[in-house]
């Protein structure tokens, strides 16, 4: 119970978004405020480089340590071989439900939104 309560001190202290010590001046305004303003544009060159990413970067999720043990004891390899036959599937299983429902045209989307939630929980690092 002290666990978790420590944890929850940590992290209500880290959050300065709304914070009393956050108000300041003669405004009152909070820091959250001030950070949502729009900042001055930069040259087109430095916003296209500052946008492009070099290969996949997979965000870390609540199964990335699974994924992560996986790649030890199976092997690169064949881990990436049992990835591609569960996406395989899954994006068949995605097209089945399409045609079934009678949205075909939602597939793409669908296996999209598929990929993108596979990330966010931690599947593709």
């Amino acid at each position: 119970v002290s666990l978790v309560l420590l944890v929850l001190a940590l992290a209500a202290s880290s959050v300065q978004g709304f914070a009393a010590s956050s108000l300041g001046g003669v405004t009152g305004g909070s820091n959250f405020v001030v950070s949502q303003r729009p900042r001055a544009a930069q040259s087109s060159r430095q916003t296209q480089h500052s946008n492009l990413q070099m290969g996949s970067q997979a965000k870390f999720g609540i199964f990335s340590p699974a994924v992560y043990g996986a790649k030890i004891i199976l092997g690169n390899d064949k881990l990436n071989k049992i990835r591609g036959k569960a996406i395989s599937l899954h994006s068949q299983y995605i097209g089945d439900f399409c045609e079934w429902a009678g949205a075909y045209h939602l597939r793409t989307r669908l296996i999209k939104k598929a990929k993108t939630n596979g990330d966010t929980l931690g599947f593709l690092v």
